[in-house]
């Protein structure tokens, strides 16, 4: 059982650069997966993952520059990501949004400072060392509710998956990136009461992102990053 585990480990670190890749490319708005890049930012890397989590790269991918336009969601209703093909690397999931700053747009905000909250997640499910599985293996979208007490504005949206099959090395796990641009409207009032920097989040030593998923079988999971703000 130990040679196939470590065995698993090391063709999961074996594979071809394109078929190791796949890109948030479009946003779900009102049911419907709009254009590649209309609302999502592009970026410079193609389908490359980022694995350096101090990196200004972090935040929406490495050279992303701002993308035509800028969807509007209702406060309340679903909005989310479509990927370019399915996810096939073992891993997790984190949604954040970030409110832009007066004066600004969500087409010309870079995301900097704490300003960012978790909306949603796909966590690894586990029962105490006997199997880890990952519920976003094949996944080829993400949607999430908008808080409806969210006020009304301009808002970035950033999804990440993180591949964790060569997780066991510092700077080993993979961070597939995209940031969309929404206004939302019909909010409330309230808003989180902590923000976190992106990057700054982590560190790229938290258990759920420096890990071995094949030997030992972990006993559990912590999902990096804050609670969901709901």
């Amino acid at each position: 059982m130990k040679f196939f585990a470590v065995a698993l480990a090391i063709a999961a670190t074996v594979v071809s650069p394109v078929a190791a890749h796949y890109r948030w490319t479009s946003l779900i708005v009102n049911g419907t997966t709009t254009t590649a890049y209309q609302y999502v930012r592009p970026y410079t890397s193609y389908n490359s993952p980022v694995t350096d989590v101090t990196s200004a790269d972090f935040t929406c991918n490495a050279g992303a520059t701002a993308a035509p336009g800028i969807a509007w969601t209702k406060a309340g209703s679903q909005i989310g990501f479509a990927l370019d093909q399915p996810i096939y690397h073992a891993g997790v999931l984190n949604a954040y949004m970030a409110k832009v700053p007066a004066g600004q747009t969500a087409a010309t905000f870079n995301g900097a400072g704490a300003v960012w909250f978790k909306v949603g997640q796909i966590t690894a499910v586990t029962n105490g060392g006997t199997s880890i599985t990952f519920p976003t293996d094949n996944l080829a979208q993400y949607t999430f509710t908008v808080p409806s007490k969210l006020p009304t504005g301009d808002y970035l949206v950033r999804i990440e998956h993180i591949a964790l099959h060569a997780a066991s090395t510092f700077q080993g796990a993979q961070f597939y990136i995209s940031c969309g641009q929404i206004h939302v409207f019909g909010g409330g009032s309230t808003s989180p009461s902590s923000f976190v920097s992106i990057p700054g989040v982590y560190n790229g030593h938290e258990p759920g992102i420096l890990i071995n998923i094949y030997y030992p079988i972990p006993t559990t999971y912590t999902q990096p990053g804050p609670a969901v703000w709901s």
